[in-house]
């Protein structure tokens, strides 16, 4: 008899890419964050303290990865802003943390009824991506400044919508996120120049 084809786990059963993108100034102040997993505010607050706080701390010489609170966290300080990115730990990592739970064969961790992949992301992949972040936005705003984030928070946010989206990065081509952002800014000029 053919044995049935075996079953293939759904989309959703796979964790997020990216769990949470950061950028944060020097005195630890949060300027933009984005979540692409549900988290409630309370943890939200003190997640990103104390993740602050952890990256804050470590000197230049230390590694830009950091795995805490189930959480692996790359990060990287640009002028006056780290850029800290956030993604699930590796299964390895939680297992040692989670006595109590079982792995199988097939590469999977039983949590209860649910079962989620483990999550093999490529720090130096996430720590590319950071540095494409800040290269787009220096394309857009000169050379990036925190001014520009709190000024422009809402063109930071498209622009990030444009790279990533429900935690996948999706696009890393610099003219391809900046086309929309162009368009908007040109409607936007030629709207004003209607009501003077």
């Amino acid at each position: 008899p053919i044995s049935p084809a075996p079953s293939t786990p759904s989309l959703n059963q796979y964790q997020k890419m990216i769990s949470f993108i950061l950028m944060v100034n020097k005195q630890g102040q949060t300027r933009l964050s984005s979540y692409y997993e549900w988290m409630d505010m309370a943890e939200r607050v003190a997640l990103e303290s104390e993740i602050i706080r952890k990256c804050l701390s470590r000197s230049e010489l230390q590694c830009s990865f950091v795995e805490y609170r189930g959480f692996k966290v790359i990060y990287r300080r640009y002028a006056s802003l780290f850029f800290i990115v956030g993604t699930k730990a590796d299964i390895d990592v939680r297992k040692l943390s989670n006595s109590g739970s079982s792995s199988s064969s097939n590469g999977m961790r039983k949590m209860g009824d649910n079962q989620s992949p483990e999550n093999y992301e490529n720090e130096l992949g996430l720590l590319e991506f950071i540095h494409t972040l800040v290269e787009t936005m220096d394309r857009w705003a000169g050379s990036i400044c925190e001014l520009d984030i709190m000024y422009q928070l809402e063109h930071v946010h498209f622009l990030l919508d444009e790279m990533v989206m429900n935690g996948y990065v999706t696009e890393t081509n610099k003219s391809n996120v900046l086309r929309p952002i162009d368009l908007i800014d040109r409607e936007s000029k030629k709207n004003e120049g209607m009501f003077r």
